[in-house]
């Protein structure tokens, strides 16, 4: 009939209105509830890195805790004497590291922490790192060891080789503090030379 000809052609137009209006709701509900509960959880997952009570010696004489990281901006790394590429290299990114940041880089502090305990001695760890200026090697008893892998939430579990043996798996990434103590970023394994020297003279600045 043809008076029904108008409200067959409001459908889809009805339709679209609505979908206009969930889409303006659904964008309210991320921007004002979900998005802000997102940052606050990312921020609380970070916040407290590298905060707990544990209690380790440097091979500097000192004793290595969570007030260690604050005074001066910090890289931390963890690692092993035994690992066979990954931590050398690293090491090796580092001394680049000095070498690039010149002047600037000597008020950076890196720190060297075992996840092998077992068989890194302070002693060990001094002669390890000797040859990178500014690192300063860091171990513990085992359990004082396992207080500081989880207050930085570094992954680390011994593997056993062939012969009685055992090696090390861990996490890879270089971990950057404030000079407040504050977790400022991360520097992954190998990662681009000028993605790095921007992340260090962004958190040497601050």
């Amino acid at each position: 009939m043809p008076g029904t000809e108008p409200k067959s052609g409001l459908f889809p137009i009805r339709l679209l209105l609505w979908a206009l209006v969930a889409l303006a709701l659904a964008a309210v509900v991320w921007t004002q509830i979900i998005s802000p509960r997102l940052d606050r959880l990312q921020d609380a997952g970070t916040a407290s890195l590298g905060r707990g009570d544990y209690r380790l010696q440097a091979t500097d004489g000192s004793t290595f805790t969570q007030d260690s990281l604050k005074g001066q901006p910090s890289a931390v790394f963890f690692g092993f004497t035994h690992c066979p590429d990954v931590c050398p290299t690293t090491l090796g990114d580092m001394a680049q590291w000095q070498e690039d940041l010149g002047k600037d880089g000597k008020s950076l502090r890196i720190f060297f922490l075992t996840v092998d305990p077992e068989r890194d001695s302070v002693d060990g760890l001094r002669d390890y790192v000797s040859w990178v200026p500014g690192v300063t090697g860091v171990s513990g008893s085992p359990e004082e060891m396992t207080k500081a892998t989880r207050a930085f939430r570094v992954y680390a579990r011994k593997v056993p080789t062939e012969g009685g043996g055992y090696t090390m798996d861990h996490s890879a990434m270089v971990l950057l503090f404030d000079a407040k103590g504050d977790y400022a970023g991360l520097i992954g394994y190998q990662e681009d030379p000028a993605k790095t020297r921007a992340s260090l003279e962004k958190l040497l600045a601050n």
